[in-house]
């Protein structure tokens, strides 16, 4: 046999080699996930558009955390596809806003999933209810792992859309994640500024204080008990001098317009504990290195518009990378406006940018 035989037998043994490799180390990945109980029935609190595909999926993150999704595919639509990740609010699950989102995205031409974080909804993870800066923001990256292999989906055309806390958390993992060329956040919380500084950044110091006394307070009883206490939904019934952001979020999470079983809000809500990571870990420090294009919206009367405000400066000022970054405020809307109203979320907006930037 000649030498150019034998080299040529040697390269095809090899590329089988590493494809067998491959194959088997996608089949361990996927052998490691927590077997999810995913509901089959339709059970969003929108209905079901006849013009995508819906399949539900499991995808797991750095930490091993089984995450369920569903999958919204366009019909008709042959090759590959761009892609987008949604999640949020923050203590909603996929049957929400996110999905929502992810299902009006599909019609428009783009293959999507919305997931449940870890810990919550649909998703694996124990504890359960318990949210974390750093899990969470791995969360998207897993999102962006999983569309990535995906045979339909063109790994270099992946963006996200981050709702509410999870807007904060798409930017975070957009300073990190090189892989995702473009981010939207809508109504977006700093949930890092809110947990330490309060609404309105009205906490000092020294209730900061006597709030980390209280919580540290509560693990010793929480492991005394074996159980961790949960801090509550949305408050039912609502008081009337509730402020007003209370009333926006109760006509949303407690009422047929958006109450899920399985939602935190609509329901019981975080752990107790949770605050004590997000107090001591700010998020967003680095958003003035993003170089990929960031469209943040909110609306002109939310509680929250100083989260995206505060944000886009911050990710603006000294930073090389302005051109694609743009904030829009929509005028009158509140915070909820943009969960769930199909005549004030600006869909044509972010259709428009995600087809520039993700092409």
């Amino acid at each position: 046999m000649s030498l150019l035989i034998k080299k040529v037998y040697k390269s095809i043994d090899l590329e089988l080699t590493l494809n067998d490799k491959l194959l088997k180390n996608r089949k361990e990945g996927k052998n490691m996930e927590e077997t999810l109980n995913l509901t089959q029935e339709w059970d969003k609190t929108f209905p079901k558009s006849e013009k995508v595909n819906h399949r539900k999926v499991t995808f797991h993150n750095r930490y091993g955390i089984t995450l369920a999704a569903d999958v919204y595919e366009p019909k008709d639509v042959q090759g590959k596809l761009p892609a987008i990740a949604v999640c949020g609010p923050f203590g909603a699950v996929k049957e929400q806003a996110s999905g929502l989102y992810a299902m009006n995205m599909a019609e428009r031409g783009f293959l999507t999933i919305a997931f449940d974080p870890s810990f919550t909804g649909e998703s694996g993870g124990t504890v359960r209810y318990v949210a974390s800066p750093d899990i969470n923001t791995e969360d998207f990256s897993a999102a962006v792992d999983f569309l990535s292999v995906q045979e339909n989906v063109d790994p270099e055309r992946i963006g996200i859309i981050g709702i509410c806390g999870w807007g904060g958390m798409a930017l975070n993992v957009a300073a990190m994640d090189t892989r995702i060329k473009a981010t939207v956040t809508s109504t977006m919380y700093d949930m890092s500024r809110v947990n330490a500084n309060g609404y309105f950044d009205s906490m000092d110091e020294n209730a900061r204080y006597e709030l980390k006394k209280s919580l540290n307070a509560q693990r010793i009883e929480d492991y005394k008990n074996g159980t961790y206490k949960r801090a509550g939904g949305v408050v039912d019934p609502l008081p009337e001098d509730a402020p007003f952001y209370v009333k926006d979020y109760y006509d949303y999470y407690k009422t047929e317009r958006g109450y899920h079983k399985r939602s935190l809000n609509s329901n019981d809500g975080w752990n107790m504990t949770s605050s004590l990571s997000f107090i001591n870990m700010p998020i967003l420090q680095y958003s003035h290195e993003i170089r990929n294009a960031v469209l943040m919206i909110h609306g002109e009367k939310a509680h929250s518009c100083y989260f995206s405000k505060d944000a886009f400066k911050n990710m603006t000022e000294n930073s090389k990378y302005t051109d694609n970054k743009e904030l829009m405020i929509i005028p009158n809307a509140v915070h909820t406006d943009l969960y769930d109203k199909v005549d004030i979320i600006p869909f044509d907006k972010i259709e428009e940018f995600f087809k520039e930037n993700l092409k």
